[in-house]
């Protein structure tokens, strides 16, 4: 079975210190995402890395719930150290304006094409972006892998809940080691 891993917003905006969305426990996935961007890179899977961008001085609906935050161009926008696409010539940049990586962009679209069937998900945060676009990518028929040790939130009761859901109605949680089994 065709499987891609998408890696959803490490981002200086929740990963570098200095950022608006910065929490202490962000840092603690980074090597699990790592290691996985590593295996799927040496064994030539797909790559998916979403990045949160938003337009400066122009309305936005997520910022009515939201600080402005990852404004493209800034230094908040862009990828923490280590991320972001390679030069490997399997992996691609989706840019996002609302939590799900596949909602108003061409991410179910280029999947199909490519014959994906099984997704694997690491990145920030549970219980936001990376729950949004996991139940998003059921509702489009992929086979679901969460990757536990790989996503946080500074909410960690709302990460735990998010986890229960995604593995109750549409998914399935693994950890870093099960996931790279995977994507052999």
């Amino acid at each position: 079975m065709k499987t891609a891993l998408i890696v959803i917003d490490m981002q200086n905006s929740f990963l570098h210190s200095d950022c608006e969305h910065f929490y202490a426990e962000a840092p603690d996935i980074v090597p699990n995402c790592l290691a996985l961007i590593r295996t799927a890179r040496q064994r030539g899977s797909i790559i998916v890395h979403t990045a949160d961008r938003h337009r400066k001085n122009f309305t936005d609906f997520e910022l009515k719930r939201l600080p402005a935050h990852c404004v493209i161009g800034g230094f908040h926008a862009q990828y923490f150290t280590g991320f972001g696409p390679g030069d490997g010539t399997h992996e691609i940049e989706i840019e996002k304006r609302r939590f799900s990586a596949f909602f108003a962009t061409e991410l179910a679209l280029f999947l199909r094409e490519q014959s994906v069937e099984r997704l694997i998900f690491c990145g920030i945060k549970t219980n936001v972006c990376v729950r949004a676009t996991a139940q998003d990518a059921f509702a489009h028929g992929f086979e679901v892998f969460v990757v536990a040790d790989a996503t946080n939130s500074n909410r960690p009761h709302l990460a735990a809940a998010s986890l229960e859901d995604i593995r109750r109605y549409f998914g399935q949680l693994v950890s870093t080691s099960e996931a790279m089994e995977l994507l052999a």
